[in-house]
Order: C-alpha cells, then sequence, then structure tokens
C-alpha cells in the first residue's frame, strides 16, 4: 500500500520479511520514506537496496545500482550497496602488526584483503530496529563480529544507522567499540547512477572532489605511501569535470586501475560538528544532484571498472563497466600498514565515530541546514 501524502511529510519506515539468510536468521527489508526520498534497506550485508530521488521535471527513479530481490545480492562480488568492514579497502599481504603482535588476514584480493575479507560485514545479516524522531526516520543495524573473524582481533560491537532527513538528506552514522585493540574503517558502497534507470553509464556525470591531493597506488593497487599532487593529472577533480573525460588518458594511475579506483585526501576543514565536504556528482541530463559531507579524511573514487556486463540488475538492466561510481567515505587504504597515515587503530574504551551525509536534489537548489549532530 502507498504512503498517503501525511505520512509522506512527516516520513514513514516500513518494515517487512525479506526470506532468509544462509544460516536461518530472518532476513528483513525497511523502506524509509521522508518528503520526496525514499531509502530501502536490508539487515543482509546493511544493504541500500534502493534509492528513489526526484529529478528536475520531479519524475522519481532509483539511483543507485543493484538486484529486485534481496537473496540475489548473496553470490555479488560487487560489493553493491554494501556496508563494508572491518577494514574497507585493502590491506596489503593481508596482515598488519599491532602493539608488537603480528595478524594474518584471510586473503580475498589476490595475496591481500579487501573489504573485511571473504564475507565480512558485507555478507552478515544484521539486526535491525526501526528509527523515528520528530526530524527523521531511519532503521537501526548492530552487529558482533567475533574475536578473530577474518583474523582481526578483538570483539567488535558494530552500528549502522540510516537515516533520512527532510531536503532529501541521507545521513549515515557508524559507531564501534572493542575488547582489544584492532583496525577498523567502514564506508557504504552504493553505485550511484543519477540518471536513474535511463542511465548507460556515468562517463558524462560531472565530479567535484575536494581534494588536492590523493594516494598513488602500484600493482595490486595497494598504496605506494605517498600523497600526490592531482594537479597536471586526469585525477584532479578541484573543478567539475565529465568522469569520462580523461578516464582514457595515457596515465599510469589510470592503467593500474582500469580508470578510476583511488583515494583522494580530503582538503576542506571539518566544520564544528566534525563534517567536510567531499565531493558533488551531478548529471546533466536529469538534473539531479548529490552533495556528500563526510568526518572522514579521505574518498575512495571507484568508476566500476571491474563492472562487466555479465551481471544484470533490476529489471533485467546490465551492469556493464562505468554504470555506476562509487564515492566511497574511508580513512586511507593499507593504513596498518603505513604509519604516516591516519590512524585507524582502535582501542578498548574508545569509540569509532564517523557520519557521512548523501544529500540527492537538483540543479538549481538553494543550501541546506546541516541535520542534527547524532546522539551519543
Amino acid at each position: 500500500m502507498s504512503p498517503t501524502r501525511e505520512e509522506v511529510e512527516e516520513g514513514v519506515v516500513q518494515r517487512e520479511p525479506a526470506g532468509r539468510a544462509p544460516d536461518g536468521s530472518p532476513v528483513e527489508l525497511f523502506t524509509l520514506r521522508r518528503g520526496a526520498l525514499a531509502v530501502r534497506v536490508t539487515t543482509w550485508g546493511g544493504i541500500i537496496l534502493s534509492i528513489h530521488a526526484p529529478d528536475r521535471d520531479g519524475e522519481v527513479d532509483d539511483v543507485v545500482l543493484g538486484h529486485d530481490a534481496p537473496a540475489a545480492y548473496r553470490g555479488d562480488g560487487a560489493y553493491l550497496g554494501a556496508v563494508v568492514g572491518r577494514y574497507a579497502n585493502r590491506i596489503a599481504h593481508a596482515c598488519f602488526a599491532l602493539d608488537g603482535r603480528q595478524h594474518v588476514l584471510s586473503r580475498n584480493d589476490g595475496e591481500h584483503h579487501l573489504h573485511g575479507g571473504a564475507a565480512g560485514l558485507a555478507r552478515v545479516n544484521w539486526r535491525g530496529t526501526p528509527l523515528r524522531d520528530a526530524g527523521s526516520v531511519g532503521v537501526w543495524l548492530e552487529h558482533t563480529s567475533p574475536d578473530g573473524d577474518e583474523g582481526y582481533p578483538g570483539t567488535l560491537a558494530v552500528e549502522v544507522r540510516y537515516r533520512v532527513f527532510d531536503g532529501g538528506r541521507l545521513v549515515i552514522d557508524y559507531r564501534a567499540t572493542t575488547d582489544r585493540p584492532t583496525h577498523v574503517n567502514l564506508t557504504q558502497h552504493s553505485y550511484f547512477n543519477l540518471a536513474g534507470s535511463a542511465g548507460h553509464d556515468v562517463l558524462g556525470h560531472e565530479l567535484t572532489i575536494v581534494a588536492e591531493r590523493f594516494t598513488p597506488v602500484r600493482a595490486g593497487l595497494l598504496p605506494t605511501g605517498a600523497l600526490a599532487p592531482v594537479e597536471g593529472t586526469p585525477l584532479d577533480f578541484r573543478a567539475p569535470r565529465a568522469i569520462g573525460e580523461r578516464i582514457g588518458a595515457p596515465c599510469a594511475q589510470l592503467g593500474l586501475a582500469g580508470g578510476y579506483d583511488h583515494n583522494f585526501v580530503l582538503a576542506a576543514a571539518p566544520g564544528p560538528d566534525g563534517l567536510r565536504k567531499a565531493a558533488r556528482l551531478v548529471d546533466p541530463g536529469s538534473g539531479r544532484t548529490l552533495d556528500v559531507h563526510t568526518t572522514e579524511p579521505g574518498l575512495q573514487l571507484y568508476s566500476g571498472n571491474f563492472l562487466d556486463g555479465t551481471t544484470a540488475g533490476k529489471g533485467g538492466r546490465v551492469h556493464g563497466r562505468h554504470g555506476g561510481v562509487c564515492l566511497e567515505t574511508q580513512h586511507f587504504p593499507d593504513s596498518p600498514n603505513q604509519p604516516a597515515f591516519p590512524s585507524t587503530i582502535l582501542r578498548p574504551g574508545g569509540r569509532f565515530a564517523s557520519r557521512t551525509i548523501y544529500t540527492f536534489g537538483v540543479l538549481g537548489d538553494p543550501p541546506r541546514p546541516m541535520p542534527p549532530s547524532p546522539r551519543a
């Protein structure tokens, strides 16, 4: 049943069963609606199944890649829409030393560790609780990763809260605590295509990233440890540029990744709420826009280079190369082995806390105030 006009204006959370996980636990589907924005989230992998947002003419369409049924995500190797961790991005040689002790992680990217391992947080069933207050609707996801999970030390209690506010804002809050020193780096892995179901690729999307430096990669897409200037390279998005404008340029960095798959060092100073402007994505055809703010120091730009057209998504739509773009707010890749990078160590008594805001709008929208800071 469709929500009433009053429910849409005030916000509504719909909760429904969505089958069972491989361990037999019930998977649930939450639909979060407020104003013109509707977000569907499943407890399996904390996956964002869809984000419906209006274009300049008010036509609403889904702007993320994915599948029609939650069960179809179980065999997905592209992390479509998932929460990834314990450590987003890559850890070289699947190991790190912490407090003088060596920890060996699972290998799922050649000899390296990617996005938390073979299962990580993207292939577990979270516990979901609906959220609703005067300003937003949402879902609170919880999961406990046991000591030794994928090789990581410590029992990690993780929370992710998705909340939809007025003004087209999707706010994602991450929290984690541990009983042993460990490394934590969480992000969201949605593939955006602001053209909606009519969009074949994102090469015509215009992108701005507020970064003067990036972390160059070597073989295996592992960081070299340097912080290199974007100036004079195809990785300079300080002014709006089409994603496809320079993606085929003769550049060693683009050749290693087959396009963009790089972490940018965000330059904007954080405000009093800890948030900094990270990026802006625009689809000139539909007029849809996406603004990204985060408390994280980095942004991974991934242009869907490994989508190969062999997987069919929603409505039979094929996920072709560059069919979507990921804007993953994060700490830097391989930080556990790069002492000059911002630390990702979490210790007992501390708390990992991170916030990212995706704001959907259309060209010509006036600036909007940020949502209130999260409660403890």
